[in-house]
């Protein structure tokens, strides 16, 4: 009704100023008969309303339509009262709706041919740095060395690309098992031994053998391996350690994993889950990307575990998992 008010109010002032008009034209013209005026402007009223009436009859359910918000997309091609303006504007919702869907299932199919040539391209570059690795595992000379750790690191990358692409179907890629916390820990660190050594920074796992977590092993190595480069790279001094501390506390078990680098500014926490984000930190570490703390973040929310982030410049960072 309030809608249907507000579409008739330039009606209504027409009206009234119509009236003042010809009433006035009328008492210029020396007709003064009062009641015989006031009675014309009753009857052009009770028309007014019957008018109004038969208007808002019509397109009452239209009307309604229009003020209430769609709760699905069904609700759109849902049937109302029909009448020559509602049924106009019903057909052509109707036709920009299907150009809507077409297009929307034209970038739909798009995108999921770009995912699956991003799989199938990951899948097709881990080939040769396997092969690399390969040939390279038993010379000992810096030269290969160096090649290994940057290979190391288009390692991560594509893993990295590859586990984002995959984000957005990951109830299709998601299975929930009982794992132990300690073992799967020593398992991460293990396959990042390279990296450790290469910065001449240790792990410290301090993680009690009876703590079990349900997870998904795959995703959230994925996190740990983020969570462990991230915590090696801003690690400027050597011989120093990342600790890995499990511990329980009511409801959940903890994982705290603190590094003794260079720390993140405390204007810079509230945004290092944010995308591209690189802060302060950023300027100085070119490596840097924005995407771990981000990947981590989203991954652990589809988990269903929940990731805190503490820290002071030049005393570390801690990162917080709550399985």
């Amino acid at each position: 009704m309030k809608l249907f008010i507000r579409d008739q109010l330039p009606l209504f002032f027409l009206y009234f100023v119509q009236l003042f008009v010809v009433t006035s034209i009328y008492w210029l013209d020396g007709y003064h008969h009062l009641t015989i005026s006031l009675y014309a402007i009753f009857l052009s009223t009770c028309l007014l309303i019957a008018y109004l009436c038969y208007r808002y009859w019509t397109n009452r359910s239209f009307y309604q339509r229009l003020e209430k918000p769609l709760t699905s997309i069904e609700d759109f091609t849902s049937e109302w009262q029909r009448s020559p303006l509602s049924e106009s504007l019903h057909q052509l919702l109707i036709s920009q709706f299907d150009h809507y869907k077409r297009d929307l299932h034209n970038y739909k199919y798009k995108l999921e041919d770009h995912v699956q040539f991003i799989h199938q391209w990951v899948h097709q570059m881990k080939t040769p740095i396997s092969v690399i690795h390969l040939i390279i595992q038993d010379e000992d000379d810096v030269r290969f060395r160096a090649i290994g750790d940057e290979l190391d690191r288009l390692k991560k990358g594509l893993e990295m690309v590859l586990y984002t692409a995959r984000l957005d179907l990951f109830e299709h890629d998601f299975y929930v098992e009982t794992i132990q916390l300690e073992k799967m820990v020593r398992s991460v660190t293990s396959s990042q031994k390279r990296l450790f050594i290469r910065k001449h920074v240790f792990p410290s796992i301090e993680i009690p053998e009876n703590l079990t977590i349900a997870t998904d092993e795959k995703w959230l190595s994925f996190v740990l391996t983020q969570l462990i480069t991230n915590a090696v790279k801003y690690t400027i001094h050597e011989n120093r350690k990342v600790y890995f501390r499990g511990l329980k506390q009511g409801r959940h078990i903890i994982l705290e994993i603190q590094d003794e680098g260079v720390g993140i500014p405390e204007s810079d926490l509230p945004r290092v889950f944010e995308p591209y984000f690189t802060g302060e930190n950023g300027r100085h570490f070119q490596e840097s990307t924005g995407m771990g703390l981000h990947l981590a973040k989203q991954i652990c929310e589809k988990l269903g575990h929940r990731i805190e982030i503490e820290s002071k410049v030049g005393q570390g960072t801690m990162v917080r998992i709550l399985f």
